[in-house]
């Protein structure tokens, strides 16, 4: 039956990012709606944050586009432009290659919910730069780098 039990879909909490890039990002919780359906070309993701946390470092891939929904909640879209409030209802898009760093802060006092929607590159086609970070994502060697090559201790 294609019907997703939210519920018992795999779960990620926290994040691979290396100290010190992953305290802003310890408390999110992706349920992985793609992987309960079986879904191999696009991922997708609903993504509780609690207030004060992050989804990401901000950042942007080389290779893969991505999608976010607000389901319900408010978030702060921070990007190259500044700050952006996003509601339930509101969505944003950010194409492949394009160099404006993005992610999502929950600035409110309550729980935000986020369908992220995105191109299943495979982790080693795809580059991921962190425009705020000493921090690039190497997918051909599958590490987590400096912005030098020098790469960071495996989680």
């Amino acid at each position: 039956m294609p019907k997703i039990d939210i519920e018992t879909a795999p779960e990620r909490r926290g994040t691979r990012y290396p100290k010190p890039y992953d305290t802003p990002c310890l408390d999110r919780v992706r349920q992985q709606l793609g992987d309960a359906g079986g879904l191999t070309q696009f991922g997708v993701n609903l993504l509780t944050l609690q207030p004060g946390v992050w989804s990401a470092q901000r950042h942007w891939h080389v290779e893969e586009d991505e999608f976010v929904f607000v389901v319900s909640g408010e978030v702060v879209l921070i990007d190259d432009a500044g700050e952006h409030v996003l509601k339930a209802g509101d969505c944003a898009a950010f194409k492949a290659n394009d160099p404006n760093g993005h992610h999502l802060v929950n600035k409110s006092a309550h729980p935000a919910q986020v369908l992220e929607v995105g191109t299943r590159t495979p982790g080693d086609k795809d580059t991921c730069y962190y425009p705020d970070a000493d921090l690039v994502w190497d997918g051909p060697k599958g590490t987590y780098t400096t912005r030098d090559g020098t790469p960071y201790p495996e989680k």
